[in-house]
């Protein structure tokens, strides 16, 4: 029994062992089928840079967010015949153009921010009157103005504005200067001028607070569009302020903003060249009267209670209403159903006038 038992264990050892011929080699593990090259990956497009994240009150255009609680500048512009072209003029966030006496008129540009503007230089710089301080008051700006009248004078001591004069100042006064390129073409009256650069060394110095306090509000509002809904075409749009002065503004849709003339020209920056442009246009009737006994013909302009006027955006008008409850508070504007109005986002031109002395026309 052990000899089969035996028998069989070699038997089956045997079995297991490979075979002395040649073996069949394991055929290989199937490969997959080639197939076609596959397409090069679509580069993923370049994220658009992130645009500010504040807003400009003056404009409603974004703004880098340390910017929008500052004080704006306003500064007083000559506007005579003679004394152009202005400076820095086409940067303003807002411009009020106000009849001054002998029927020339005066701007005061408005600027948010002079910072990373390239502002240049800004001017010519001009006196002050009562009317534009109250102007610049509404937007709690810090003025700069070359002189002034003995009323402007009184009501800057009176009324405590912050103010940099180019005339009777001390320290601010070195902050302007008369440009020599202008010297050779002009009057010396037209040549005093100052930059967006020397007024912030001027304000780094601590003379002034340059943010607005605690609770301060601009309340106007802002649209992508602000195109006037049901508003009447105004493309060509005259505002005579008097015998001596119009300007024109022509609507160009390229642009979405009105690009402003006058005296027969385009009213451009002497720092670039370029045509002065305006979102929003708004003309503001007021009653205009000249001082009684002022030897120089000096105006009076009402600035605060109620009035009317006229919108204009996007090539349409409307008219609209106009209020504002003392010299220290913001133009409120409204429709004339009593709804607060909306500009279109970007800068504005206002135009102050008599309808006793000037006029608006649109088409």
């Amino acid at each position: 029994m052990k000899r089969i038992l035996s028998f069989l264990l070699a038997a089956m050892l045997l079995a297991s062992l490979p075979g002395c011929g040649k073996t069949e080699p394991e055929e290989p593990p199937a490969q997959p089928a080639a197939s076609a090259a596959a397409p090069a990956p679509i580069p993923e497009p370049e994220p658009e840079p992130a645009g500010p994240e504040g807003t400009n009150p003056l404009t409603g255009l974004p703004m880098e967010p340390e910017y929008e609680s500052l004080r704006p500048v306003a500064v007083m512009l000559n506007n005579l015949k003679a004394a152009q072209p202005q400076l820095g003029n086409s940067l303003a966030d807002i411009i009020y153009e106000v009849p001054a006496e002998g029927g020339i008129t005066r701007m005061l540009a408005l600027y948010q921010t002079l910072e990373g503007e390239q502002v240049g230089m800004l001017g010519s710089i001009r006196s002050s009157r009562p009317y534009y301080i109250e102007l610049a008051l509404g937007h709690d700006a810090l003025y700069v103005h070359a002189g002034g009248s003995p009323e402007a004078y009184q009501d800057l001591s009176a009324w405590g504005v912050d103010n940099m004069d180019g005339v009777n100042g001390g320290s601010d006064a070195k902050i302007f200067w008369r440009d020599k390129e202008r010297r050779k073409t002009m009057d010396y009256e037209h040549t005093l001028v100052t930059s967006g650069e020397k007024i912030l060394a001027y304000l780094a110095e601590g003379y002034f607070p340059t943010e607005h306090a605690d609770g301060y509000d601009y309340p106007q509002r802002f649209a992508e569009d602000g195109t006037p809904s049901g508003g009447t075409a105004a493309e060509h749009v005259s505002v005579k302020f008097s015998q001596y002065k119009t300007g024109v503004f022509d609507y160009d849709a390229a642009e979405g903003a009105y690009l402003v003339s006058q005296y027969g020209k385009p009213y451009t920056d002497g720092n670039t060249g370029g045509q002065v442009r305006a979102v929003n246009l708004l003309t503001l009737e007021t009653e205009i009267s000249q001082i009684s006994g002022d030897s120089y013909g000096r105006l009076r302009v009402r600035t605060t209670g109620e009035g009317r006027g006229q919108y204009f955006c996007g090539g349409k008008t409307v008219p609209i209403l106009w209020s504002r409850k003392d010299r220290n508070s913001p133009f409120v504007y409204r429709t004339e159903d009593g709804a607060p109005l909306t500009l279109g986002q970007g800068n504005s031109y206002v135009c102050i006038y008599s309808p006793k002395t000037g006029s608006v026309t649109a088409s």
